[in-house]
């Protein structure tokens, strides 16, 4: 089972530098709930592929590329916690100020929840 989510998370991560989300979703539950906490915030959540692929088909747009690196992996029962580091170059002006053609890097976590081989939950912390 390990191995099966360790395959199931690295292809994740290589469609989503790809912009590929037809792969990001591929091994995705229908009810899929996904969060993007920043600071100890949620400020992004969907709930259902419907909401996850809209939002992915969205995010898409903000990037000329972007890249995801696993860098550390641990196995609980139910759950896959990945560490990462993240580098992006950005396609939009941002409200945070941030412009066009500017680099974004940081460090963060992804924790994929499972059920039946499948992702039902990925929360993103930074």
């Amino acid at each position: 089972m390990t191995f099966q989510r360790k395959k199931i998370i690295e292809n994740y991560v290589h469609a989503y530098n790809h912009f590929d989300i037809e792969g990001m979703v591929q091994n995705m539950d229908e009810n899929i709930i996904f969060e993007n906490i920043t600071d100890g915030k949620v400020d992004l959540r969907t709930e259902g592929l419907k909401q996850f692929v809209q939002q992915a088909t969205a995010a898409k747009a903000y990037f000329e590329c972007r890249n995801q690196q696993i860098e550390t992996w641990d196995f609980l029962e139910a759950t896959v916690k990945i560490s990462i580091s993240y580098k992006a170059i950005l396609a939009i002006d941002l409200p945070n100020g941030m412009k066009a053609g500017d680099s974004l890097e940081m460090r963060g976590t992804s924790i994929f929840a499972f059920a039946d081989g499948k992702i039902i939950r990925l929360t993103d912390k930074s």
